[in-house]
């Protein structure tokens, strides 16, 4: 069976922009940062949050964490996802939660081949198969799951902090990024933005508020790619 992902936000330090305001201004004041807090209003916390991103003072934004459920993504992204090490993952298990009748994946460039669909759409139902029969013979869904694809389906909870956010945008969001995780990178952008829309009011693909950091491997689609952010 064929899935769609599903991106969402579960839980993220409430008032995260105030809090984060407050760490900053904890820099610069005598003033102990719980009698910062209890002043900071939003529309000056917003107004810290510009002073800090021109200052290059990224690391105040580790005091705020973001929690998203990623629900039918495929085991291919999350080897993508998880090369990002400072964030914490919870994985759907194949040891303990078996995968008969599994849910997959199907890229966009093997849907728009007939061909193409064909031949994954056997492989698919090939690896079910052989999976249940492994599992027939007394063979342990940790060792059986080994024929199952990337395309295999997986729910994933993932948490970082704002900072490791820029920096998974900046990266993920970029038209060189996997298809995939591209799309879920963006949907994460979309509902951060409307969680604390200061503290992500530039994230995105670093060609955006820069220069593209491809180098030679660029799209060359730096002018649509700002375009599409700045909309």
């Amino acid at each position: 069976m064929v899935k769609q992902p599903v991106v969402s936000i579960i839980a993220h330090t409430p008032e995260p922009e105030r809090v984060v305001a407050a760490a900053a201004r904890n820099c610069y004041s005598d003033t102990g940062p719980t009698a910062l807090l209890e002043g900071l209003d939003r529309e000056t916390a917003e107004s810290f949050l510009q002073k800090i991103a021109s200052l290059g003072h990224e690391s105040v934004l580790e005091h705020a964490s973001f929690t998203f459920s990623l629900e039918n993504v495929s085991r291919a992204l999350l080897a993508e996802i998880t090369r990002h090490r400072i964030a914490s993952f919870s994985v759907k298990s194949q040891r303990y939660v078996r995968e008969t009748g599994f849910s997959h994946i199907l890229p966009p460039t093997v849907q728009e081949n007939d061909e193409a669909l064909a031949v994954f759409d056997r492989a698919m139902e090939a690896a079910g198969e052989a999976y249940r029969a492994l599992l027939e013979l007394g063979i342990p869904p940790e060792d059986a799951r080994f024929v199952l694809p990337n395309a295999c389906c997986t729910h994933i909870v993932v948490t970082m902090n704002a900072r490791e956010l820029l920096h998974f945008f900046r990266l993920r969001c970029c038209n060189r990024a996997q298809w995939e995780i591209r799309s879920v990178a963006s949907e994460m952008l979309r509902l951060a933005r409307n969680a604390a829309p200061a503290l992500f009011c530039k994230a995105g693909p670093s060609c955006v508020w820069g220069a593209c950091g491809e180098g030679r491997m660029s799209c060359g689609r730096q002018d649509a790619v700002r375009e599409r952010y700045r909309v």
